[in-house]
């Protein structure tokens, strides 16, 4: 029998059209954890790959992640039978005394962010998880969330954990001290950057942690608290205009965009829009946000996500541990069950009667200010041009948070060897190398400008070398400008869009001064040199599961050297599906632009980036 990865998906063969399918799936990607329950029912261990926190910590994120989806289902009224199993888990980790205690907390410990879920829990369905327990297991349980409320929680989005668990204690009759509670709610305000945009927390970047973190555990929070109305209408307002913003986050066929840390969540990343509706909020109409949710969760059945057993894996469109961070354990994908929130409603709430509405047409470039990004709309995808985002103290932060260029069908490339420039991918990117084998490329910046839907940054790859990169929509092409100062000679690398590799070499290449195309079997990429000096075009193939969606893939690269001194370099990249017009677009590529006027231009009404205007 060959094994069909797309098969072990839990989500594969579902319809996914109605409230019913997404019980259904709650219940097909609960079924898979059950072998996997300690004896106890407190520790879930899914793997032996481990994380930076301790084995207990771990087992406890494969036990309390699943709440995420299961509160919400029992709260709508759907049948969970195993709540005997979570109790049971529940009184038993929290009991120090029991072997399946899951351990002494500590400040800014992964427990704290696991806790969240027993208290959402609680506070949505008590009957539940709560009013079976005895009088022993509850004063245990209560302990141990008094006690985790009254540490320290990083300084970003964990500060809701506190407000979280807090939530669950008030429903069920525990009294505690409020005063922290707003304290960390006044400093989750505090990150707010205007236009319904977050921080998460004192840093310059903005991901998915906004939506499906700052405005989920927000919307959340306006649903569950007793008064606070001010601070509730906030929320809500932020959100609601957030939504304009984040829709451009997501392409026509459900993806949504690759970028930034925690891609292992998955669909947690469509968790905002089924927060709106669980708050109530029709941002967009109901039609528009069901159809942005719905897509989204059929997109993810038909990836292969799960291992054989039907276990998520860590990885984005398959299983990748390249990608992953050092914070993920074997549960940590389990917060993907966030997106069901909305089953938490009747299925005659509007959400759940509206008709799906397909994403509405954006023929212009649209410039999310706040976020230091232009978003093109282009056949099959979203194009999103990024000059204001940065991390620089994880794997991978590169090219999660820095490449010039993001997609919602085409993803992004993780280097997977820091000692071998010419098999680098650099796609969305320019590379460098004095040595032709170590390379830097675009980490962290000194300056992040929007000037309407262009964008700018300055950067050093090298304390001596000063990179300034401009880029432009140019639809369904996007330019890219780079002027290079530099006291020696460097080789360089920059990619175009990575596409997927057939087997048995079907696919067909191009590469010529100035140009590389790769023709695949679903779409084109190419890569065009603007610049007055040529590089020269190199049809590569990067090395496998590098790519976040696809485990082969096929890029465009210009390559050459740079003498000392100052070289401008100007390129051209477009991707595009193979059923499209692709051919008229290829024998059309934008001009070089006028770089004088372009600087004019920054100069006039270059505004620095919201994100990235944070005092280091």
């Amino acid at each position: 029998m060959i094994y069909d990865p797309a098969r072990a998906n839990p989500l594969f063969g579902n319809p996914l059209k109605t409230r019913d399918d997404l019980v259904k799936a709650v219940n097909d990607l609960f079924g898979p954890l059950l072998p996997y329950f300690s004896e106890g029912g407190a520790r879930v261990r899914l793997g032996a790959a481990g994380a930076i926190f301790d084995r207990a910590a771990a087992d406890l994120e494969g036990f309390a992640r699943p709440l995420w989806g299961i509160v919400p289902l029992a709260a709508g009224g759907g049948h969970f039978p195993h709540w005997d199993l979570y109790r049971r888990g529940l009184a038993n980790g929290t009991n120090p005394a029991h072997s399946e205690y899951w351990g002494d907390l500590a400040d800014r410990n992964q427990r704290l962010v696991e806790l969240a879920a027993v208290g959402f829990a609680l506070a949505l369905v008590p009957e539940h998880i709560w009013e079976p327990l005895d009088v022993d297991q509850k004063k245990t349980v209560a302990a141990y969330l008094l006690a985790a409320r009254e540490l320290e929680f990083i300084d970003n989005n964990w500060k809701f954990f506190r407000v979280l668990i807090d939530l669950g204690l008030e429903r069920v009759g525990v009294a505690f001290d409020h005063g922290k509670t707003v304290a960390y709610l006044d400093e989750l305000e505090a990150f707010d950057i205007g236009e319904g945009w977050y921080r998460d927390g004192p840093v310059r970047r903005v991901d998915h942690y906004i939506p499906f973190a700052m405005h989920f555990y927000g919307l959340i929070y306006t649903v569950l608290a007793r008064g606070d109305e001010a601070r509730k209408e906030r929320f809500r307002d932020r959100a609601r205009t957030f939504a304009g913003d984040i829709r451009h986050w997501f392409g026509p066929d459900g993806a949504a965009l690759a970028f930034g840390r925690s891609q292992a969540y998955r669909f947690a990343a469509g968790g905002f829009w089924g927060a709106l509706a669980f708050a109530g909020q029709e941002a967009l109409p109901w039609a528009e946000i069901k159809g942005y949710y719905m897509r989204h969760i059929r997109w993810w059945s038909a990836m292969p996500i799960a291992d054989r057993d039907g276990v998520l894996s860590v990885g984005y469109g398959y299983p990748n541990l390249l990608m992953g961070e050092s914070y993920n354990s074997p549960g940590s994908p389990y917060w993907a069950l966030k997106f069901f929130l909305p089953l938490a409603l009747a299925q005659d709430h509007p959400f759940w009667t509206a008709e799906e509405a397909p994403q509405p047409e954006f023929p212009e470039p649209v410039a999310l200010e706040q976020a230091g990004m232009v978003a093109m709309h282009t056949p099959g995808n979203v194009v999103v041009l990024s000059s204001g985002q940065q991390h620089d103290k994880m794997r991978g932060a590169n090219e999660k948070y820095s490449k010039f260029v993001y997609s919602t069908r085409y993803a992004f490339n993780i280097e997977a060897d820091d000692r071998n420039f010419s098999a680098a991918s650099f796609d969305g990117m320019l590379g460098l190398s004095d040595d032709g084998v170590h390379f830097r490329m675009r980490e962290t910046m000194e300056e992040a400008l929007i000037a309407g839907n262009r964008l700018y940054s300055r950067w050093r790859p090298w304390n001596d070398v000063t990179i300034e990169t401009w880029l432009l929509p140019a639809n369904p092409w996007h330019i890219r400008i780079h002027r290079i100062a530099t006291p020696r000679a460097l080789k360089t690398i920059e990619g175009g869009f990575a596409i997927e590799r057939a087997d048995f070499n079907a696919d067909r290449s191009e590469q010529a001064e100035g140009r590389a195309v790769w023709y695949g079997q679903t779409d084109i990429s190419a890569i065009m040199d603007l610049s007055l000096r040529p590089r020269g075009g190199h049809a590569m193939t990067p090395i496998p599961n590098t790519n976040l969606v696809h485990a082969k893939t096929l890029l465009p690269q210009l390559r050459g050297e740079i003498a000392p001194g100052t070289t401008v370099l100007v390129t051209a990249a477009i991707a595009l599906p193979s059923h499209e017009d692709w051919a008229a677009a290829l024998d059309n590529p934008p001009a070089r632009p006028d770089l004088d006027k372009l600087e004019q231009l920054f100069r006039k009404k270059g505004v620095r980036v919201t994100a990235f205007a944070l005092q280091p």
